[in-house]
């Protein structure tokens, strides 16, 4: 029986290396009616900035539906694994799909009679975390939907009368970013993993919200001490970094984030106002959107120090407006730690593992009634 494959032949190359071949491409899914999640956007909880853990919840149930039908679906084609996950939101009229795909891979010509993996990673991010050591276990994600809040609003307005770091709203999206990793980690804990590898992150728009959410695979690195098993280590670094610190002895210990909300004050208003009518650089708003990266970063710097970690690399900062002049930086990269017995099994890793691969379908039509949620913004 012919297999229905999502895999690339530069996947496929790479899954051979490790003994596995290609199977059915597999999907689940669940579909939600925005009019409850709608509801409780426009009630109480949005005037407080934060959480918001009902719309949490649902959206963490929708996404697990999705995720556990495909899983069904792998078993009956007899995979040994499922390779590239992911775990979409796509708005319809007055309803969210939540779409988990990926492929299934097998060891050998016959079915298993258990699945013994599922990874975010495809093909060739596969390739590149069992070369270095782990053994894939699930996939894995931590999610958190939160309000923007008065923030955005009366009181933002309010404080925005006063350029500089507005503490209260540091704290509350540090904590509340801080959950979704939180969260991941847990998921991994209880797979019995003490790594969780490839975390992707985006920022989601929802009902008049905001979703957080961190996917990535748990993985088991021998290398790694008991006590990463009840505080598995992450990181964002693609899984070719990852590999290449890896081979140079190095292992990711910790994603870290720093977040740091801003007011331009008078400085984003009326001073910025009259300097727009000359030519140049605007002094205060370059000195202030400078120390707020500053700031971020530096949250990231504490949280390195925390963890026993050598360096930081990867950092990547992103900046959100939030509305009333108020804006958020937040900075996020992988802090590592050398450690002894830390190697990547081959020497060098194969060409077929970072090829990348050319999309040879291009579709320019507009008005699709379909609308993928899971973008990243960041400018």
């Amino acid at each position: 029986m012919i297999a229905i494959s999502g895999l690339s032949g530069n996947e496929i190359f790479c899954l051979r290396q490790q003994g596995m071949y290609p199977g059915d491409l597999v999907i689940g899914n669940s579909v939600f009616s925005l009019g409850i999640i709608g509801g409780i956007a426009s009630g109480l909880k949005t005037i407080v900035g934060g959480e918001v853990s009902e719309v949490t919840s649902i959206i963490h149930e929708g996404r697990q539906k999705a995720y556990a039908r495909m899983l069904a679906e792998a078993e009956k084609h007899g995979g040994i694994g499922i390779t590239g996950v992911n775990n979409e939101l796509v708005q319809q009229v007055g309803n969210v799909e939540f779409l988990s795909i990926g492929s299934c891979v097998h060891q050998d010509q016959e079915k298993a009679e258990k699945l013994e993996f599922s990874t975010s990673a495809d093909g060739q991010e596969l390739y590149c975390q069992i070369d270095a050591g782990f053994a894939p276990k699930k996939f894995v994600f931590g999610n958190v939907a939160y309000s923007i809040g008065l923030g955005g609003g009366i009181l933002g307005s309010l404080k925005s009368l006063k350029r500089g770091e507005i503490k209260e709203f540091s704290s509350i999206f540090n904590q509340t970013r801080h959950l979704a990793l939180k969260r991941i980690q847990a998921e991994a804990q209880n797979a019995g993993a003490n790594a969780v590898v490839g975390i992707q992150t985006s920022i989601i728009p929802f009902a008049a919200m905001q979703e957080m959410v961190m996917i990535g695979t748990a993985s088991y690195h021998p290398a790694l001490t008991s006590g990463f098993s009840h505080s598995p280590i992450t990181s964002d670094l693609t899984n070719q970094e990852m590999w290449n610190l890896i081979n140079l002895g190095y292992m990711p210990l910790k994603l870290v984030l720093g977040v740091s909300v801003y007011s331009l004050g008078f400085v984003g208003g009326i001073t910025s106002a009259f300097k727009s009518f000359v030519r140049g650089e605007i002094n205060e708003l370059t000195t202030l959107i400078y120390e707020a990266r500053e700031q971020a970063i530096a949250h990231i710097a504490t949280d390195a120090r925390n963890s026993g970690a050598d360096q930081v690399v990867g950092i990547k900062t992103y900046v959100y407006q939030l509305g009333s002049g108020i804006i958020e930086f937040m900075a996020i990269g992988t802090a590592i730690k050398k450690l002894p017995g830390v190697s990547t099994h081959s020497t060098n890793l194969i060409p077929q593992a970072i090829i990348s691969d050319r999309d040879t379908f291009i579709n320019t039509a507009e008005g699709t009634t379909l609308t993928k949620l899971n973008q990243t913004s960041k400018t």
